[in-house]
């Protein structure tokens, strides 16, 4: 609540107001378990970054009231179809899936927080805006925050879903393991004519590297794609000139609506809970957008972080959902290597996967995997 005073003390204090950080806040309203939604940003960011909402996600959001409305602002899509370059190895098919929701969502993600927003403030929350966490300090009877600007909150608990750098994290004294990919990750919103369509999410292997175009509502598309290295923001001419490399002449963009270039890391903290500090989100998991895994694990992880501390059942929290975070990162880092393969591994997985692609069991699991319906 930008403006509103901070109140002295709460039940939960959350830290970040990203998607995974109303959700959380979402699950505990409806639950009526007091909390703080803390964010440093005076508003919400209004930029793209994750574009794709699985179907168990859409599961989540419909238990917390909030699908329908997403669902009316996104594009609806049934398959995921794998390339090398504009040789189709493989089709993933989403319509086949044991949900209400057989297909994937594709919607910026300033999308996802405005709905996720909306519904919070019917249900009488909404964020606390600008405060910046400087300091979290628990000990045997709660939890204290502090703000850069001196203020102090108390909590029973309090949630890091403060991303990658989280000082949640920190201030708990959690590791977190993993490493690097080399490559810069190109994201890109364009307006352009592509050849494949707007019925598919594509995903295309190359040598030069992994190269995923989704369309979005408004007649734009989504480009991501890794390079050696990119510059800080990338421009039209450079977007044109990575589709030509890996889709020649499927291509022809007119118009750069938005851009970034941002290092992937794949990393999952050591523990989801210390003490009475408690992680999700990219504070807890990070990996590559292959599969635009991250957002949706990170609503997932705020839904049941929630029901928990709804049931005082945090003590499943961590052996749930650490496992979930772990094979979404082998999943998407698979993904990430078996794209950028070269010589003879190229050769073997453009010869397998057509022929995997002619099993419907192949392609079911596959489907499910990303849909992340095996998490339920």
């Amino acid at each position: 609540m930008t403006g509103t005073a901070l109140p002295g003390a709460t039940h939960v204090a959350i830290v970040g107001a990203g998607p995974t950080g109303l959700a959380l806040a979402l699950t505990l309203a409806q639950s009526g378990i007091d909390f703080v939604l803390l964010d440093r940003l005076a508003e919400g960011a209004n930029t793209s970054r994750a574009g794709v909402v699985h179907a168990r996600t859409l599961e989540v959001l419909e238990e917390l009231g909030a699908a329908d409305a997403l669902i009316a602002r996104g594009l609806r899509l049934t398959r995921f179809t794998v390339r090398d370059g504009a040789h189709h190895l493989l089709t993933i098919p989403f319509d086949g899936l044991a949900t209400r929701y057989p297909y994937t969502l594709l919607t910026p993600q300033y999308e996802t927080e405005a709905v996720l927003l909306a519904r919070l403030r019917e249900l009488g929350g909404d964020v606390h805006r600008p405060y910046e966490v400087s300091a979290v300090e628990q000990d045997a009877d709660g939890v204290t925050v502090t703000m850069s600007t001196g203020e102090r909150l108390r909590a029973a608990y309090a949630v890091g879903a403060d991303g990658m750098h989280s000082v949640v994290r920190d201030a708990a004294g959690i590791g977190f393991t993993g490493g690097s990919y080399g490559e810069s990750f190109v994201l890109a919103d364009v307006a352009m004519k592509w050849a494949p369509g707007r019925e598919e999410v594509s995903l295309a292997f190359g040598t030069a590297g992994l190269f995923v175009v989704a369309p979005l509502p408004g007649e734009r598309y989504r480009v991501v794609t890794t390079v050696d290295e990119a510059p800080a923001e990338p421009d039209l001419a450079f977007v044109q000139r990575l589709l030509d490399e890996r889709a020649p002449g499927q291509a022809q963009v007119t118009d750069l609506v938005w851009s970034s270039r941002f290092r992937v890391h794949h990393r999952v903290a050591d523990h989801y809970r210390a003490g009475r500090l408690l992680l999700a989100g990219d504070a807890a998991h990070v990996h590559s957008p292959a599969g635009g895994q991250g957002m949706n694990t990170g609503i997932q992880d705020a839904h049941f972080l929630g029901r928990a501390f709804a049931t005082d059942t945090l003590d499943e929290y961590e052996a749930r959902r650490r496992p979930v975070a772990e094979q979404v990162v082998a999943f998407t880092d698979r993904m990430t290597r078996i794209s950028t393969a070269t010589g003879p591994l190229r050769a073997l997985r453009n010869t397998v996967l057509p022929v995997l692609g002619r099993v419907p069991a192949f392609r079911r699991n596959l489907a499910t995997n990303l849909a992340e319906l095996n998490y339920r």
